[in-house]
């Protein structure tokens, strides 16, 4: 079965995006493989509290992000050697088949929390190489000048599959224990398998597919690209500190607001809704517009007046106003993002893409968490306040920097 296009369609016949069959299957699958990971989650703690105290419980959770950061890097190498469609579609098998077992497991027996961190290694290995390969996809099945579009589509997804996994997730144990969740949750990720299948993706050009080398200098050459790119490197100091800045707030800081001022976990649920609309509601925007001008420095500003919001956050004691501030949050700090992940697909060249998405997957979910402890103690030292303004200082300076880069501030998607 052939696994590319012959040729790419010129780019006055592309279609958008969201009227691609190409796309719209790889939308299905990743929605899918989205609620899937929202499923398992809810399920794997939901279960590790049942079986264990809450530090061993926090401990079966953290332990899937080790192996995510060590080998995200090497997960970058593989999807660019080996093709993104075929790492995703093993990535999904495997994530399938684990979480079965584990689902039939716990029908017929009642595992030790070991079991359960067993589980969470593998889901991180797995990460590792899913995260690169799926950031490396769209520029093989849709027009570069469609890439922000596709952006949006994988935006809305994300937070559909954010958004209903929980509820869904929750539902599954109701009825029938985590069993029963870690069961869904196999079969969201068996769902995406077909769609990924119908995937063609369009070759890459020769001249881009690089000297065969061993995983090593690979990596070396994907670093050497990315910090030689007058726009791409300068894009991984953006994302590094924008996420520093933004997730310590929006995790531990949102608990310790919730609970000083009364609000419980219904109002962290409110305020997270917010963020979450208004994120979506960026990613509809740019889904529906196909392109914003000066992509750049609308990124570079809006990420720079959301830290503003971040900070207000901080001093805002009513729960609708904060909800209100956090749907502004989501909204800038969300187009921001966006807009910074169009920019990466549309700047790097393909035969590179899983190794760039593995950098930016490594300063999002492997040195930003890092900010929780640190995060945590802070706010015991100096109070909720201070934090606030600091980290949302940090996301400033995220935005500031973008516009400070010449070639960052002018740089264009595709018309």
């Amino acid at each position: 079965m052939t696994d590319t296009l012959p040729a790419a369609r010129p780019a006055g016949a592309a279609r958008p995006a969201h009227r691609d069959p190409q796309v719209l299957r790889w939308a299905g699958a990743f929605t899918a493989s989205t609620l899937g990971d929202s499923v398992y989650h809810l399920a794997l703690s939901w279960a590790a509290v049942s079986n264990g105290s809450a530090a061993q419980a926090g401990l079966v959770l953290a332990v899937s992000a080790v192996p995510r950061a060590l080998l995200m890097l090497g997960g970058g190498v593989v999807a660019d050697r080996f093709e993104p469609r075929r790492v995703v579609i093993v990535s999904d098998t495997v994530r399938c088949l684990v979480v079965l077992g584990l689902a039939t497991t716990l029908y017929v027996a009642a595992p030790g929390l070991w079991v359960l961190a067993a589980v969470a290694l593998v889901f991180g290995v797995v990460d590792a190489l899913f995260l690169p390969a799926v950031g490396a996809l769209p520029p093989r099945i849709a027009e570069r000048d469609q890439l922000a579009r596709v952006q949006g589509m994988r935006g809305i997804a994300y937070r559909c599959g954010a958004v209903l996994g929980a509820p869904l997730g929750g539902l599954a144990v109701a009825v029938g224990g985590p069993a029963t969740a870690f069961g869904a949750a196999g079969l969201l990720f068996a769902l995406s398998v077909p769609l990924l299948y119908g995937l063609r993706l369009r070759p890459l050009p020769t001249e881009d597919r690089g000297r065969p080398g061993t995983a090593l200098r690979d990596l070396a050459d994907g670093l050497r690209y990315l910090r030689g790119h007058r726009v791409l490197g300068p894009l991984m100091v953006v994302v590094l500190l924008s996420d520093l800045g933004f997730v310590g707030p929006l995790n531990v800081g949102l608990a310790v607001l919730a609970e000083q001022r009364g609000w419980g976990a219904s109002g962290i649920g409110w305020v997270l809704a917010g963020f979450g609309t208004g994120a979506g509601a960026a990613s509809l925007l740019l889904t529906v517009a196909g392109r914003v001008p000066r992509a750049g420095a609308v990124s570079g500003w809006t990420m720079t007046v959301g830290a503003v919001s971040i900070g207000a956050l901080a001093f805002t004691p009513l729960l609708p106003a904060a909800v209100a501030v956090a749907v502004s949050i989501g909204l800038l700090a969300g187009l921001s993002g966006a807009l910074c992940n169009a920019l990466l697909q549309t700047e790097c060249d393909p035969a590179y893409l899983g190794r760039v998405t593995a950098v930016s997957g490594l300063c999002s979910l492997g040195l930003a968490p890092l900010s929780f402890p640190l995060t945590g103690a802070a706010i015991e030292l100096w109070g909720v306040g201070p934090v606030y303004v600091v980290s949302a200082a940090v996301c400033a300076l995220s935005g500031i920097y973008s516009l400070a880069v010449t070639a960052v501030r002018r740089a264009e998607l595709p018309r």
